[in-house]
């Protein structure tokens, strides 16, 4: 597990859902690849709105359902233009719903793009203080956005940048 700066640990292996979900053929083996990862013990899975256009949530969501929430570590991500008060918190919900359950344990921006940082930080802080995120973190942003982003006030209590590394 890797120690994050709030103090809670984030497992450092996990499960993605990228190009999940577009494939209707391959749904059930989807949900069954994440459940073996799951009992294999990689318990982290990680998500987002834009993939497959939610059916990626939807899939990890009947993956874990028969499992104990709290033994899986829930990421998802939001894209720029609803990371606003206007379309952050339905787009959670949507989330939410997708993933069948009422909390995520992490909950990304999945790029910087045109949205105000001030106002990222603002929701995020409040979807944490109304329990449906237990953290917030980034996703793709470089040395000049994380430092915009750390001048912003409560720009620290950002968890995590999460970037593209995988085996292929």
């Amino acid at each position: 597990q890797i120690l994050l700066p709030d103090g809670s640990y984030i497992p450092k292996l996990g499960q993605g859902t990228w190009r999940m979900g577009e494939d209707d053929d391959k749904y059930e083996k989807e949900i069954m690849g994440l459940r073996h990862g799951i009992r294999m013990g990689i318990n982290m899975i990680d998500t987002a709105e834009m993939y497959a256009d939610g059916k990626a949530e939807n899939i990890a969501g009947n993956a874990i359902k028969i499992f104990d929430r709290e033994d899986v570590y829930l990421v998802s991500k939001v894209y720029p233009e609803n990371a606003c008060r206007k379309h952050i918190y339905s787009s959670l919900e949507r989330s939410l719903k997708l993933l069948g359950t009422d909390y995520l344990d992490l909950y990304l921006l999945h790029w910087r793009g045109e949205v105000q940082l001030t106002e990222v930080v603002y929701c995020m802080e409040d979807l944490k203080q109304k329990g449906q995120i237990n953290r917030w973190g980034v996703s793709n942003f470089d040395v000049q956005d994380m430092e915009d982003l750390w001048k912003i006030p409560d720009g620290n209590r950002c968890c995590i940048n999460q970037i593209l590394y995988n085996l292929g």
